[in-house]
């Protein structure tokens, strides 16, 4: 690292060297904001002890010198000292140019995929159960690719819960803990048909959707039938390669979705079809054509426009070339992000059953989970 702290502004900006050859600027109020000795962050938990309002809205630094791998900072009118990790200041660089992003940009860590190249990991779950670098890895799939299938599990009903216990908790709904997907050829009720799917995501009608789905096979004798994952997000970014207006109408305005399928339950959400953060970074997707309510939010004058991108949004969904087809066999689950992936099934011919359970998580657990298995390894390795 070269030897460098400048200050200035009068004191209000840092100027630091990176590992990396370039250079990073920091603000006094970000730097003190952040401190991490004992006195601002419990050493044990990294919490903050002190709110905005004890720092002084005038605080500036006085000096700044490189201290080893550090920089040593003064802050006045407090008269404190604070050593900030240079490697720790790069990770947290916000001097950078965001203006060059294009809207529908995804967060470090996620990879967009379609046919040509979408990846489906697959891991047995004794390993899962069994093997913490499995069981990250896996994990470490699911949060990039935004799905992750375990294979070799017991043909017994309820054993989806020993997957969702791997990483988190089940998300219990008015449907229950778990629900059944139970598809007979040649059935009794049309509730049971061989049809085949849009893609779609789960739950659009409900705040906050489920952010996870797991699909687990008990049975599937059926000929077709295959599942469909689309990714979402590749299906937003090709819609506003395409069209951009259209894009950036099913990001401003609102869809609006219902379920009251059942006594005792209406279940409403109004939310946009593809969710922008207020920078620009795609965060959620909402597509369910079966649980679509009139859409009322939108200009009389933009309406047919809204129409005619939820209609390309929709044809890219179902383009065979966005997606990633796979037969599950019993003892297999499928876990997936449903604010970002579609799913759906090919329809069915011939004999035969399809018999799978499904139930909801959240992805903090997952992440969580992920995050501490990470942190552990580099741990482990220093």
């Amino acid at each position: 690292m070269r030897d460098t702290a400048d200050l200035e502004n009068n004191g209000t900006v840092l100027r630091i060297a990176l590992p990396d050859g370039g250079s990073a600027r920091f603000h006094a109020i970000w730097l003190r904001d952040n401190a991490l000795d004992p006195e601002t962050r419990d050493p044990g938990n990294g919490q903050r002890l002190v709110t905005l309002a004890d720092i002084p809205a005038n605080t500036t630094m006085s000096d700044a010198t490189t201290v080893g791998e550090g920089v040593s900072v003064t802050f006045q009118p407090e008269r404190k000292t604070v050593v900030y990790p240079v490697d720790w200041l790069a990770r947290h660089a916000y001097d950078r140019d965001l203006a060059t992003r294009q809207q529908g940009w995804v967060r470090d860590g996620v990879s967009v995929w379609d046919a040509s190249n979408g990846q489906i990991t697959r891991q047995p779950l004794h390993d899962l159960q069994n093997d913490p670098g499995a069981l990250a890895g896996w994990l470490a799939a699911a949060s990039e690719f935004g799905f992750a299938i375990a294979t070799e599990g017991p043909v017994a009903s309820g054993a989806l819960l020993d997957v969702v216990k791997l990483f988190g908790f089940v998300r219990e709904t008015n449907y229950g803990t778990w629900f059944e997907v139970r598809t007979e050829v040649n059935p009794t009720n049309l509730a049971y048909t061989g049809l085949g799917l849009q893609g779609h995501t789960d739950n659009p009608y409900r705040d906050p959707v489920p952010t996870l789905q797991l699909l687990y096979c008990l049975e599937n004798s059926a000929e077709g039938g295959d599942s469909i994952l689309v990714d979402g997000f590749r299906v937003a970014q090709a819609l506003r390669d395409e069209n951009p207006d259209g894009f950036a109408l099913l990001t401003q305005y609102c869809a609006r979705f219902e379920y009251a399928g059942s006594e005792g339950v209406c279940l409403r959400a109004r939310k946009p079809m593809i969710e922008l953060t207020p920078d620009g970074e795609l965060v959620a997707i909402r597509f369910n054509n079966r649980s679509s309510a009139p859409i009322v939010d939108v200009p009389f004058d933009k309406m047919e426009a809204y129409y005619a991108a939820y209609r390309r949004f929709g044809e890219l969904v179902d383009d065979a070339s966005m997606e990633v087809a796979f037969k599950m066999v019993p003892g297999e689950c499928v876990l997936f992000d449903n604010t970002r992936l579609l799913h759906a099934r090919h329809g069915y011919s011939g004999e035969g059953s399809r018999w799978l359970q499904g139930c909801y998580a959240d992805k903090d657990g997952l992440l969580s989970t992920l995050a501490a298995a990470t942190y552990q390894s580099k741990g482990a390795a220093e």
